[in-house]
């Protein structure tokens, strides 16, 4: 039997280092721990997808909680399937005793095991859309007090509409207008359209 060891974070500057400590007492080789550095959304993780290729029947795989697996209610049960069917190895959830299908291998004890991350994986799932919408309701607050998110906007040109049509009636070409204008063309299309001329 391997040991392997699955560590996520929902983005690269957030740290690692509170589930490394929580795997080293179960002393996975180094080689058999893989980290991914993105979002529990789905699955399409490249870390996780070499391990699920090496991981092998008899196995472990030990992750510190069902959020680190993944956040998406189906996807998790699909997973899980994947890796305790499927596979045929086993999976043990640090923070959650009874998802531990090394234990209890008879009927009431998947039976369980199946109840419970159901369970853990809905709250995961809630979380995830809870996040969503503080976001959401952060954002929407912030522009209510007059708050711009992203790069400021660059003033318009008092004569981009002289420009514009000059530019329209082949007086001058798109790029003597664009170097008048100190304007890239996308940004130049964009006022175009902003404006309605």
């Amino acid at each position: 039997m391997q040991k392997y060891g699955y560590i996520r974070v929902s983005a690269k500057d957030q740290n690692t280092d509170r589930q490394f400590a929580a795997l080293e007492v179960y002393e996975i080789p180094e080689k058999n721990l893989f980290v991914d550095k993105q979002s529990g959304k789905d699955f399409n993780r490249p870390a996780y997808h070499r391990l699920v290729r090496r991981i092998k029947p008899g196995d472990l795989l030990i992750v510190k909680s069902i959020d680190r697996l993944g956040r998406n209610y189906d996807e998790i049960i699909r997973q899980w399937q994947i890796l305790t069917k499927e596979k045929g190895c086993d999976v043990q959830v640090v923070d959650m005793p009874l998802l531990d299908t090394t234990k209890s291998k008879d009927i009431l004890g998947t039976f369980i095991a199946d109840l419970v991350l159901q369970i853990l994986s809905y709250c995961a799932h809630t979380e995830r859309e809870n996040i969503r919408q503080r976001q959401a309701e952060g954002i929407a607050a912030a522009k209510a007090k007059g708050i711009h998110f992203g790069r400021p906007q660059l003033p318009i040109p008092e004569d981009f509409e002289d420009e514009v049509k000059l530019w329209r009636n082949k007086q001058v070409s798109q790029r003597e207008a664009l170097e008048h204008l100190n304007m890239e063309r996308s940004r130049f299309y964009r006022v175009i359209k902003t404006l309605g001329i």
